[in-house]
């Protein structure tokens, strides 16, 4: 090769890498939080990765629940450090509130126009839509449990002896779970010595976990029988080889609802608001349902009849029952007190 050819060569490889170095250096970045195991794997897998490859951005996962989160965004508010996040505990109402995040306009989410209404009605108020629900109820083994139980007031049956499962109030499914519990013993969300008082009474013959894997552990090693917890782990349940079903109890069926939300003060808004956008999507929906059993908020969201008759599907979600999440947090402090009084006995 001539050594003109060979400097125009080199010249033009590496102009070539330069451009590929500059075009590396302004892939946007976005971070997020997601919760661990089984579902951030299928948040990255549904979600992530593949808007990572279909816009060009890298995506930080994080792995941090939600009280954690929102207790970040406070520290970090003068520099924030994470452009969307994602609640399941309410937090988000809290968040609004304190302008932690930033407000969306419907209009700039395609998706948005197909949510069910209890699912966009936050964003008014500033919060983020509502991309997934799962509903709180009762699972029991269909093998062991003769009558299935139909009402939040049959956890007091005495047939169900010392085979009872009780959840943490530390644990979003555990707190709801007992909200309903006190609302059909008569009391509320300010007045929770009804539900706390009916609870004593089954302290003696139940298992209390924190961690949401533990009720697959209790049914499968521990002789649970009857716990009150959600759709999507009685998925998980029978996925482990368990034969657990779930029940949507008589008195009403609470639910958490998951927000994806849009942190104040951060670049790259647009390509935030297009992620949370993709979150919405019926095709996304559709597969988180199918591999966990979460509920979708979009009403074009199609399932199949297997996987429809085990979540809260179709209209049927707007009528799950959600404690107003500022009144829960208002109380949530008191309520963790008493109930870790009640259960250090």
């Amino acid at each position: 090769m001539k050594p003109n050819v060979m400097l125009s060569a080199l010249a033009c490889s590496f102009l070539l890498a330069g451009m590929s170095s500059s075009a590396v250096a302004q892939r946007a970045t976005l971070t997020v939080n997601s919760w661990g195991g089984a579902y951030e794997k299928l948040h990255k897998q549904l979600i992530f990765e593949p808007f990572e490859k279909a816009n060009n951005v890298k995506i930080n996962v994080v792995t941090v629940y939600s009280a954690d989160t929102l207790a970040q965004l406070r520290a970090q508010k003068a520099a924030p450090q994470y452009d969307v996040v994602h609640f399941s505990g309410g937090q988000e109402v809290v968040a609004a509130r304190e302008g932690l995040i930033a407000p969306i306009n419907a209009e700039e989410l395609p998706n948005a126009a197909n949510l069910y209404p209890f699912a966009k009605e936050g964003m008014s108020r500033g919060e983020g839509p509502v991309h997934l629900v799962t509903a709180i109820g009762l699972l029991y083994n269909e093998k062991k449990v003769k009558n299935p139980p139909k009402s939040w007031k049959d956890l007091w049956k005495p047939e169900y002896g010392d085979h009872l499962v009780l959840t943490d109030l530390s644990n979003s499914y555990g707190l709801l779970g007992f909200l309903m519990m006190n609302k059909v013993w008569g009391g509320s969300i300010e007045n929770t010595k009804p539900g706390l008082d009916k609870v004593r009474e089954l302290l003696d013959r139940s298992t209390i976990i924190s961690s949401s894997p533990e009720i697959q552990q209790n049914f499968a090693q521990n002789d649970a029988w009857v716990a009150a917890f959600s759709q999507d782990y009685a998925h998980v349940v029978r996925q482990g080889g368990q034969p657990v079903k779930f029940v949507m109890a008589e008195e009403g069926t609470p639910a958490v609802f998951f927000t994806a939300n849009l942190v104040a003060g951060r670049p790259n808004q647009a390509l935030a608001k297009k992620l949370i956008d993709f979150s919405l999507s019926p095709e996304v929906q559709a597969a988180f349902a199918r591999e966990m059993r979460y509920s979708p908020t979009n009403r074009l969201a199609k399932l199949d009849p297997a996987v429809a008759s085990e979540v809260v599907y179709g209209d049927a979600v707007n009528g799950l029952v959600r404690f107003d999440p500022a009144q829960v947090d208002a109380n949530r402090t008191a309520l963790v007190e008493s109930w870790k009084k009640l259960i250090a006995r």
